[in-house]
């Protein structure tokens, strides 16, 4: 019985962090899209610093990476199953 208390406070602890992920996302989100919206690509690659462009860049390609795994999960649920 411990056992099954313990999955579902882990189970709780997962949703509330993949919907405060969810929200830093956005937010994330939407700082780019201002962003996007008010500079060229060309300005912000000669007017920022590089640093700061190569650790966005590699933070959004991990992101992509980790929810394109997510998403292969979602379209083949059976796979669910080579997980448990």
């Amino acid at each position: 019985m411990q056992s099954e208390s313990k999955k579902q406070i882990d189970i709780a602890r997962l949703k509330a962090d993949v919907a405060a992920a969810s929200v830093e996302i956005l937010s994330a989100h939407c700082a780019a899209d201002r962003i996007r919206l008010q500079y060229a690509p060309e300005d912000i690659v000669a007017l920022s610093e590089r640093n700061t462009l190569k650790r966005a860049i590699t933070s959004s390609q991990a992101l992509y990476r980790f929810f394109t795994l997510i998403e292969v999960q979602l379209k083949h649920p059976e796979a669910d199953q080579l997980l448990i």
